[in-house]
């Protein structure tokens, strides 16, 4: 853990507001094309942030859909336009197969070179088991039973490989070392699993798992969730819940929605524009000396903050010009160093090899 606020971001969509998209002048094409996704990327890491969140859904969702690419495929073409900042994108593990999630995940952390999280989702997905042709768990206890399994089954089968099975060593025609990757046998609910991943060992041992706060119980947060999002409507009582989880282990990111003032017009007439919208999380709405104060005030709280525009376009740039220097200046949040893994940008230890573990025990 580190002394400072660590800052996340969502860049997905048009932003936060369900009808953010009304705000933008992007056609379909450009709002998923290079050069906007460019754009966010590249305007999130300079603001500052130490991480990037990029939502997913593998069918339609909402009132107005709006039109997406894979979360995992964005995070990985951001990071090869980025240097320092962290990507997360989420991923529902009732919708991909764990072997494969863990093999995404993997890989996207070698692109990024120990920049990569996992953003674990268990969205409302109607119409799922039709899309995928089998059975997925519906009732509420099923559902958090097999996010259990596949959090458990992804982090071992990331050190299924020790670090050092890589030896190319052109002497003796060996290009991995037999015994150093480690064979997994999983049994769960609804999938098996037998050998070992077919990428190396993520170089940071294991990519950042963060859980949405009440996805996991209590006792079953210790090993297997990094990062806590804590969404709540009252800012007093997110805090309370952050304190909660810190006591468990895990970091405590609390999640606020931000409307800022802007040079065309104030928080609150932009908000009477975009009309209502009910939101689960804590909100700020207001100029930006109050967010900076605000932020500043959650230092020692909470571990971190994942701000949510509410539309992207109008209050990133003025979180980047205005808000992140502000923190940086009263050292309160610092921008991520370059070629630094997100782990150490988070002040989270290297996790060792479970395998090793179950050796050495």
């Amino acid at each position: 853990m580190t002394d400072h606020l660590s800052l996340a971001v969502e860049i997905d969509g048009s932003g936060r507001h369900p009808e953010s998209w009304r705000r933008s002048s992007r056609t379909p094409a450009e709002s998923v094309g290079p050069r906007r996704w460019t754009r966010a990327a590249r305007g999130a890491e300079n603001a500052g942030f130490a991480l990037a969140t990029v939502s997913d859904a593998p069918l339609p969702s909402g009132q107005v859909p709006q039109p997406r690419l894979d979360a995992v495929l964005r995070a990985s073409f951001a990071s090869n336009l980025t240097s320092r900042i962290g990507w997360a994108p989420q991923v529902h593990p009732r919708a991909v197969e764990p072997f494969h999630l863990a093999a995404q995940l993997a890989s996207l952390d070698h692109a990024s070179r120990g920049r990569a999280a996992w953003l674990v989702g268990d969205d409302d997905l109607p119409g799922l088991a039709a899309a995928l042709g089998r059975d997925v768990p519906t009732a509420p206890e099923a559902r958090r039973r097999e996010v259990v399994q596949v959090i458990d089954a992804v982090r071992r089968l990331w050190d299924s490989w020790d670090d050092d099975a890589v030896v190319k060593d052109v002497a003796t025609g060996r290009y991995i070392d037999a015994d150093r990757v480690r064979y997994t046998d999983v049994e769960a609910d609804t999938f098996t699993i037998r050998g070992a991943l077919i990428t190396p060992r993520p170089p940071q041992g294991q990519p950042v798992v963060l859980v949405p706060d009440g996805l996991l119980r209590d006792e079953e947060v210790p090993g297997r969730a990094d990062v806590v999002l804590v969404g709540h409507p009252d800012l007093g009582a997110g805090v309370a819940r952050a304190a909660d989880v810190r006591r468990l282990g895990a970091l405590a990111f609390l999640d606020l929605r931000v409307t800022l003032d802007t040079p065309g017009a104030t928080s609150a007439e932009r908000l009477l524009a975009l009309g209502a919208d009910h939101d689960d999380v804590a909100s700020y709405d207001g100029d930006v000396a109050g967010l900076v104060a605000l932020l500043t005030s959650l230092r020692g709280e909470v571990d971190g903050v994942r701000l949510l525009p509410t539309v992207l376009d109008e209050d990133l740039p003025v979180l980047a010009g205005h808000v992140l220097p502000a923190l940086s200046l009263a050292r309160v949040a610092h921008p991520p160093r370059p070629a630094t893994h997100l782990r150490t940008t988070l002040g989270l230890p290297r996790p060792a090899n479970r395998f090793d573990q179950e050796v050495a025990s």
